[in-house]
């Protein structure tokens, strides 16, 4: 990840948002807030993911 990027992460996350706009790229890119409040990793390697990859969502 580009500094540019990480810069655009961190920056969303401090203003409680769940996306930002990829400077390098122009794409949208979830943040770490974001995957960390939906409570279980997908699986496709997202950026961010603050999981271990496959983890599964816990049962209430």
């Amino acid at each position: 990840m580009s500094p540019a990027a990480e810069k655009a992460h961190d920056a969303a996350v401090a203003a409680g948002r769940d996306f930002y706009t990829d400077p390098d790229t122009g794409l949208m890119v979830m943040t770490s807030l974001y995957l960390k409040n939906r409570g279980y990793c997908c699986g496709n390697i997202c950026r961010h993911c603050p999981y271990d990859r496959g983890e599964q969502p816990t049962k209430n």
